[in-house]
């Protein structure tokens, strides 16, 4: 048994070498890069923005990572961008939980290892972190084989997020630090999100790192009326929030919950007394507490109940996530008279156009290193929508209190600025 693992590891060995040298042979590619992401292409905005300005800019791109969910078209549709997908290992059923997670990391280690090796050399290797867990290390040895020139873009800290599900002293939580810390310094260039970040990554780290702020891609921007009613249109077929409450009189009327269309000229138009659109984007992981949104629901209706002039609401969460099933269920257990919730998953052309189209924009996001800050807000501020964003460390490197948004601690707060907003849909001036 021992042989064979012996002939199996020399084997391995051999061919990595040939890989290897046949890269040496080819030479470095100078205007080739490869993006990294270990984690959903689709869901990786900035990474999908840096692969479409290196394209741009006259780079060839590869970009590795899952490919669960659809990136933007624009993305799709460029010559100079190829997509690779790598295989998701999902968790093991068996075995304890360090165990099953430690077979993730060499499967990952390995798989990735495979695809770089097999892909054209490149000037350099762009890797978002995190995930950086085996990802650094493996980008690192890829480029010391290939001549490739290794930037992480630093979004957050990995182990600081494991420690929102394990606590901070968990064993699996201090290796990822420790990993992290050591095997972020080997790379050639850093790209970080915030200010904060930055001086935290040079006095902690000994890392120094560029800030390159998050900004809206050109996509995200306000829907013209005869788009949103198209996107009403579209979602009412599954989505009954967003159906109208009664058929129109006239047969050749269209309506949504919000919108009319008149089918002969075309014409759209806004429903009188509609209800408000309030839209929250997120991941459902521990950074998000949405049970500060839901009680500051509770409160809204609240007041309706008790005669303030309020609209009825529509409050649209999308995204995808391990915690989506546990709020859905506390969702569900809310008894709302004039508040509907859902929780779709939006294709990448259809987020935008939601964002455009709403009346306010709620941020739950808290960083669990409190260094990043949340893109949803850029995209947000793209669509010249108004934003309501939860306090932390160093949000205020984006949302500015009273001048560009609105800041809240809790929930009281939240509903607070919901009454204070009333969210008119007829209303359309930013916030404050």
């Amino acid at each position: 048994m021992a042989a064979s693992c012996v002939v199996l590891l020399a084997l391995a060995l051999t061919l990595l070498l040939l890989v290897a040298w046949k890269r040496w042979r080819w030479g470095r590619a100078a205007r080739h890069v490869i993006v990294v992401v270990l984690g959903d292409v689709g869901r990786s905005p900035r990474m999908q923005y840096h692969a479409l300005s290196l394209a741009k800019c006259g780079f060839s791109v590869t970009f590795l990572g899952f490919c669960t969910s659809k990136p933007h078209d624009e993305l799709l549709q460029s010559d100079r961008i190829q997509i690779v997908s790598l295989t998701e290992l999902q968790r093991l059923a068996v075995g304890p939980h360090i165990l099953q997670y430690g077979v993730k990391v060499v499967f990952q280690a390995v798989h990735l290892l495979w695809k770089l090796m097999c892909r054209k050399p490149a000037a350099y290797i762009f890797l978002q972190n995190p995930p950086g867990l085996p990802a650094i290390a493996v980008c690192w040895f890829a480029g010391c084989l290939c001549g490739s020139k290794l930037v992480i873009d630093w979004h957050n800290y990995g182990y600081s997020i494991m420690g929102l599900v394990h606590g901070p002293g968990h064993p699996l939580v201090l290796l990822a630090k420790w990993y992290e810390t050591l095997c972020g310094r080997l790379s050639h260039l850093n790209l970080c999100v915030t200010n904060a970040m930055r001086e935290d990554l040079a006095e902690n780290w000994g890392i120094k790192a560029v800030t390159v702020y998050d900004k809206p891609a050109s996509f995200f921007k306000e829907t013209p009326l005869d788009l949103q009613h198209q996107l009403f249109m579209k979602l009412s077929r599954t989505y009954s929030a967003f159906r109208a409450c009664s058929e129109p009189s006239d047969s050749g009327m269209e309506r949504s919950a919000f919108t009319e269309r008149d089918a002969q000229s075309g014409t759209v138009t806004c429903l009188p007394g509609r209800p408000a659109l309030l839209v929250s984007s997120t991941s459902w992981t521990e950074d998000e507490d949405f049970s500060i949104l839901l009680a500051a629901l509770e409160k809204f209706e609240q007041l309706i109940d008790d005669g303030e002039s309020l609209p009825p609401l529509v409050c649209v969460i999308t995204g995808k996530g391990p915690l989506k099933e546990y709020y859905s269920r506390l969702i569900c257990q809310k008894h709302f008279q004039h508040i509907q919730v859902c929780t779709p998953w939006l294709e990448a052309e259809d987020y935008p156009l939601l964002l455009g189209s709403a009346d306010l924009g709620v941020c739950l996001h808290r960083s669990s290193s409190g260094l990043d800050l949340p893109m949803k807000v850029v995209d947000m501020f793209g669509c010249c929508l108004p934003v309501c964003a939860v306090n932390f460390q160093c949000l205020h490197e984006l949302v500015k209190h009273e001048e560009n948004g609105l800041v809240f601690e809790d929930s009281e707060e939240l509903a607070a600025q919901l009454q204070a907003r009333k969210l008119r849909p007829e209303v359309s001036e930013n916030l404050p």
